[in-house]
């Protein structure tokens, strides 16, 4: 043997042996002595190789290769370095050339294999593992990297097999142990996936992957906290781990702490800033903690990375509708089902987009798509539900709401889709059974049932303060900033702000006119801010003239809403929706304004913390309610609800034929939402009407389904259906006041009174008989009657109701001096001066304003009747 030969063998055994910097210094010396070595040259190559050094390592493999081109495994080493500087269709093609020159070569296919999966060509990968598994069968890299291909072609259950072999060959292999996992997890078995991570961290403790994805395992098993610990220990083999930081932030987000999960995925972006689903996964947990801005901005980051990221779409339109902006959130519905026309979750979340922008039919049609391919879509079923509700169609409504629950019987609001539209349906069997199910639900906190609808139930303060509590804490933010920070503001005149979504033709909006008018400019600016739609209406127009500043914020977000009051200096934010549909308690939820009160619009506390004030009378909420009211009770004198005495009846009265009432016979009217109308009631009303030859009730045309409903009671209590006649809708206001001339007698709801139908029938001159309810809700009538001046028609009991209805039905001199004595107070009784009114409420906000500026918490207290 010569000496460079010798040298040669001396170099390898040091190199196979690991000691590198000697074997590096004989091949360095055989080199100095024939540079162009074919095995000196090759060798040190593949050391370069291992130390990292692949464009030294490459030009030494090819100078080897110069010199004879043709040895398989050069070729072989030759590939793996341009496998390493990532040219991997060169390395394909050295891998090519040593098969062509040994067909039989395995190791060259196992490699070939390897570039191959790396080019993303997964069949082909396959069959090279294959064609190197018929050469070698034992080969055990080959059948682990035959299963990972297998992994990239989805097919998992085959995959396992592969690494079962490879395992059967080599037993204690951690990364084929991890990779089994991997298909386990992907064949739905976690369980199974968890032990064989466990056998792989027990060969290597300290691998990351394992560790990683053994906590996604534990995820799917619902074993939060170990999943936490199995992340945690990946977090210290490995500190800037980005995707065991993602995985810990979803982890955290199942264990409710969503702060400590936000700050998890800020740290994972930190390190890798590219990171897709750390974005999308901030995206989610800021949108959990109701910061929507800020979640916007995060998926907008994840689409600057992965512009088809249907998921940061999707999301990116839910918080888009959160911030008001349904035309946007569109925009972003529509780029998903650009990539997944099937998306059934966006199809859902655009139909809801539509409901935003009051395009229900549309909805429906969007919503029907989605069902069409997925029938059994529990959420999707709901909003359809609502969509035909939005439609006047409640009966179908109620079919939707329960094959929703049916489907899903946890659904969080189908239950309580199916409670308003049994009500607005008047399907008293079913709200019976409902009524069973109601309180149990609220206690439970399983369902969002809103407010208002328990309103229409009667149900005990206690359930209502609960259920009202329950739905501010599920749907409105937690402000941990308020925009008010407690400084002082002003002495001169007040700032008073009034919130509604009814700033139209509606009955809020009716009641209040004329007080918006005559407040006392000299005491008080006040400002109308308005999140409901323009109908363009004279009533619109005559409200848009009545405020001083006017504020149209339907496409303005609540926290901008709030902002606008606060850098406004609002002394005073008055309520007028309360927990009515598209009501947002939101803005106020920020707290721009010092003193924050409700009025009007609703029946009922808002179980809102951030509202200090409920506006009322002593009749309709008693100081001894305080207990189930968050709101601190405000008592004008004689009655809570503000009129406009200005309102014009036409002088014109349809005759009985042209309303489609008999010729002759009384006439028991009841204009109330048909919602209203319950069984104990229309017993009553059906004994009245066999009791009266001839008589017939009239009733609003609320919905077909409730007048079907209606005649089939009235039928089966012995009464024509013939008798009850619905009213069809008129446009003016002046006619709908004028056609109350043609009742005898307003026969009120139980347990939902008339509230602002109550004064449009006294308005009118049409005496009204109630009953006094146990809540707020039953209770306004009586509280309109005493301030009208007619007490002896609100009564203690239906007994007392039906025999008091009797006696007016059949004594024309009793009805008529009450009527006589109603057109005599109208125009000075306190129900209708709404002036005098104007001085009680002014009083009451001075009141509050005297309280805060002296440093007090808000308390209960009454206005003094001026003189």
């Amino acid at each position: 043997m010569d000496d460079l030969s010798k040298a040669l063998d001396k170099a390898v055994d040091f190199h196979r042996r690991g000691n590198l910097a000697q074997a590096e210094q004989l091949y360095l010396q055989l080199l100095e002595a024939k540079s162009d070595h074919f095995d000196g040259l090759q060798m040190l190559g593949i050391l370069r190789f291992q130390q990292g050094r692949f464009p030294e390592a490459l030009a030494l493999i090819a100078a080897a290769l110069k010199t004879n081109p043709n040895v398989p495994p050069v070729l072989l080493n030759y590939g793996l370095v341009l496998e390493a500087l990532r040219r991997r269709e060169e390395a394909l093609a050295s891998y090519d050339k040593a098969l062509a020159i040994q067909p039989d070569y395995a190791e060259g296919f196992y490699n070939r294999g390897i570039v191959l999966r790396g080019l993303q060509r997964p069949a082909e990968a396959l069959a090279s593992f294959d064609t190197a598994l018929s050469i070698k069968p034992d080969y055990a890299e080959a059948h682990y990297n035959r299963g990972n291909a297998l992994q990239d072609l989805k097919r998992p259950a085959e995959a396992l097999a592969s690494y079962d072999r490879a395992l059967a060959i080599r037993p204690d292999t951690a990364e084929v142990l991890h990779d089994r996992g991997n298909a386990l997890q992907a064949l739905q078995r976690p369980a199974d996936a968890l032990a064989s991570y466990d056998k792989a961290l027990t060969i290597k403790p300290g691998h990351v992957g394992a560790l990683n994805n053994r906590g996604l395992a534990l995820l799917g098993l619902h074993r939060h906290a170990e999943a936490l610990a199995s992340f945690e220990r990946a977090l210290v083999v490995r500190p800037d781990d980005a995707r065991a930081l993602n995985n810990r932030g979803n982890t955290l987000q199942e264990l409710k702490r969503p702060a400590e999960a936000l700050a998890s995925y800020e740290r994972a972006l930190a390190i890798r800033p590219d990171y897709a689903e750390a974005f999308y996964n901030r995206g989610v947990v800021l949108k959990s903690l109701q910061r929507p801005t800020e979640a916007l901005a995060s998926f907008d980051q994840v689409l600057s990375i992965q512009p088809g990221h249907v998921d940061a779409l999707n999301n990116r339109g839910v918080v888009l509708r959160n911030l008001n902006r349904p035309l946007d959130a569109l925009a972003s519905y529509d780029r998903v089902l650009s990539i997944d026309p099937g998306h059934v979750e966006a199809l859902n979340n655009r139909a809801s987009a539509l409901r935003d922008l009051k395009r229900p039919a549309e909805a429906l049609a969007i919503i029907d798509q989605a069902l069409a391919i997925q029938p059994d879509h529990a959420d999707t079923l709901c909003n359809r539900g609502i969509a035909l509700r939005d439609l006047k169609r409640p009966g179908e409504a109620f079919a939707s709401f329960e094959a929703a629950l049916a489907m899903q019987p946890g659904h969080r609001y189908a239950f309580a889709g199916m409670a308003y539209a049994a009500l607005a349906i008047c399907d008293w069997a079913r709200t019976a059974i409902i009524a069973g199910e109601l309180e149990a639900r609220v206690a439970q906190r399983n369902s969002i049932i809103p407010p208002f609808t328990l309103l229409g139930y009667g149900s005990d303060p206690s359930v209502q303060l609960e259920c009202a509590k329950w739905t501010i804490e599920s749907e409105t933010p937690v402000i941990e900033q308020p925009l008010w920070k407690g400084a002082p503001r002003r002495d001169d005149k007040l700032k008073i702000a009034y919130l509604s979504t009814d700033f139209r033709r509606h009955p809020v909006a009716s009641l209040i006119a004329e007080l918006i008018e005559l407040h006392d400019r000299a005491r008080f600016e006040v400002v109308g801010i308005s999140y409901g739609p323009d109908d363009q209406s004279a009533l619109r127009e005559r409200l848009v003239r009545a405020f001083d500043q006017f504020h149209d914020v339907r496409s303005q977000n609540d926290h901008d809403v709030a902002q606008l009051l606060n850098h406004m200096q609002v002394d005073i934010a008055i309520d007028l929706s309360g927990r009515t549909q598209d009501s947002r308690l939101g803005i106020l939820a920020h707290r721009p304004a010092p003193i924050q009160a409700t009025y009007l619009g609703y029946a009922g506390t808002t179980g809102a913390g951030f509202i200090d004030y409920v506006i009322a009378d002593r009749t309709v909420l008693p100081f001894e309610q305080q207990p189930f009211y968050t709101e601190r009770i405000v008592h004008l004198p004689e009655c809570y609800q503000a009129n406009d005495s200005t309102r014009e009846i036409t002088a014109v009265t349809p005759t009985r034929r042209e309303a489609e009432l008999p010729d002759e016979g009384f006439v028991f009217c009841c204009f109330n939402n048909n919602f209203k109308i319950t069984q104990p009631v229309f017993d009553v009303w059906m004994r009245l009407l066999r009791a009266i030859e001839g008589s017939v009730l009239w009733l609003s045309q609320d919905n077909v389904e409730a007048k079907e409903n209606l005649r089939e009671a009235a039928a089966a209590r012995g009464v024509d259906p013939a008798r009850l006649i619905f009213a069809r809708r008129v446009e003016r206001d002046d006619e709908h006041l004028a056609r109350h001339r043609l009742a005898d007698l307003f026969v009120d709801t139980l347990p939902y009174n008339a509230h602002a139908t109550a004064s449009d029938a006294l308005w009118a001159g049409l005496p009204l008989l109630t009953c006094r309810g146990a809540s707020f809700a039953g209770r306004v009538a009586t509280s309109l009657l005493y301030a009208a001046g007619l007490p002896e028609l609100a009564t203690n009991d239906l007994g007392e109701y039906e025999a008091l209805a009797l006696r007016l039905a059949t004594d024309a001199s009793l009805l008529g001096g009450l009527r006589r004595r109603l057109a005599q107070n109208r125009t000075t009784c306190p129900l209708f001066d709404t002036d005098r009114f104007r001085r009680h409420i002014e009083n009451a906000y001075t009141t509050m304003w005297e309280l805060q500026r002296r440093g007090e918490n808000p308390r209960s207290f009454s206005v003094e009747p001026v003189r």
